[in-house]
């Protein structure tokens, strides 16, 4: 949402309360947020409120002698790139139903052609109300999105549907309707993130120290970058970045189903799961008794989900993640060739380096090019390296474009 505009309606309402906690929400994850408040809003929060938060003037007056010298509810509509109205009184949208241009946001609502969205807030018998319903019909007919309401306690006392949803789920629905922007936009990325675990029997499990968050800090710096993001996660402690759709699976088989049910449509593919590269072959039904001194676990090769990948006749663009404890670069650049990927990020691993890190730093390969990036926080570096990715991704499909250029020129 980095530098997108929205224009934050708030209506009248004890949930008004809310909108202070979405504007600072939105603003957290980038975007630019102009509030215009009702005259009911104002009996329930101060403008200097949303101001302070916003970090704008707040609106309230269609007759602003000042703001409308200049056009101002026009200048308002032509910045905005969505309203947002949140609360949504019931008032509000019979208005918006009626066309009504009587206050500065449903003026707004009417001169804008930007996306509107509405978060209803209203008592359960008033949502329920035919009117309410007709007027929710009209609405979405004409493409207003309505985000909500929720179920649940409501300040009358009463228990069900006609809450406002929490800030943080708005935000959610929000990003997800604004237009992708960024290096990565349009792009579909596909990721795996964190360990496997096979099973040795019912209770036990091979695994590894990976904490998952490599991964699911590149999930978020893709998403952030424009791409509509999935991730498939391995067992992790994480939660999910905003507007990530996540696919927790547990064994290298699992991820291997799980990646292949999903990457014929990814125009990326990140491996940065630490999948196993063994399994025991044949785990028993029940829990093996302690009963000898010994213990001999017979294992067999997981299959390479990555350069199972890459054998695809119709392929992504293939990042690999090469985590070694010795010649790293020697290493990683032998992988690079053999599993035919497009680039690869190594990083030297250990007792105390990567795994279980807040930290991390990657020495990135290609076909043609070397970058270091030096030792920052997981998040600042993910960063770096979905805007390399970006950078070498479309510096491949020019060449490629001007090939097929100079091939038909020659054929002419």
């Amino acid at each position: 949402m980095q530098g997108k505009r929205i224009l934050l309606g708030v209506t009248g309402g004890i949930a008004a309360y809310k909108g202070a906690d979405l504007v600072r929400r939105l603003r957290e994850r980038g975007a630019e947020v102009q509030v215009v408040m009702t005259p009911s809003a104002q009996r329930f929060v101060t403008p200097l409120t949303f101001q302070a938060l916003s970090g704008r003037p707040v609106r309230t007056d269609l007759w602003d002698s000042a703001a409308e010298a200049a056009m101002g509810h026009i200048e308002l509509v032509r910045w905005a790139e969505l309203v947002l109205v949140a609360p949504a009184s019931a008032d509000f949208l019979a208005r918006l139903a009626a066309g009504r241009a009587d206050d500065l946001l449903a003026t707004v609502c009417l001169a804008t052609e930007a996306p509107i969205a509405a978060a209803p807030a209203m008592n359960r018998v008033m949502w329920d109300h035919p009117a309410t319903r007709a007027n929710v019909a009209v609405l979405q007919g004409r493409g207003v999105r309505l985000l909500g309401p929720g179920e649940g306690d409501q300040a009358c006392g009463e228990v069900g549907p006609g809450r406002l949803l929490e800030p943080e789920a708005i935000a959610d629905l929000v990003q997800a309707l604004l237009p992708p922007s960024g290096p990565l936009a349009r792009r579909r990325v596909l990721i795996t993130a964190g360990p496997t675990r096979e099973p040795i029997d019912p209770v036990r499990f091979v695994s590894n120290r990976s904490s998952g968050r490599m991964g699911f800090a590149v999930a978020e710096a893709a998403r952030a970058a424009g791409a509509e993001v999935i991730v498939v996660s391995g067992p992790v402690s994480l939660p999910t970045p905003s507007g990530v759709r996540r696919i927790d699976v547990e064994s290298a088989a699992d991820m291997l189903g799980a990646v292949l049910k999903e990457v014929a449509t990814a125009d990326i593919f990140i491996s940065t799961a630490a999948v196993a590269d063994y399994r025991p072959t044949q785990p028993p039904a029940h829990k093996i008794k302690k009963s000898t001194e010994t213990l001999a676990v017979e294992m067999e090769r997981t299959v390479d989900i990555v350069a199972t990948v890459a054998a695809r006749p119709a392929r992504p663009f293939i990042v690999g993640l090469a985590a070694e404890t010795e010649a790293v670069e020697q290493n990683a650049r032998a992988k690079l060739l053999k599993k035919n990927l497009d680039m690869i990020a190594a990083n030297e691993v250990g007792h105390d380096k990567a795994f279980d890190c807040a930290d991390n730093e990657l020495l990135v390969l290609w076909r043609g090019g070397r970058r270091e990036l030096e030792r920052a926080p997981k998040t600042a570096l993910a960063r770096q390296l979905v805007a390399l990715i970006a950078e070498v991704l479309a510096q491949q499909q020019s060449c490629t474009a001007a090939s097929a250029v100079t091939l038909d020129t020659a054929r002419a």
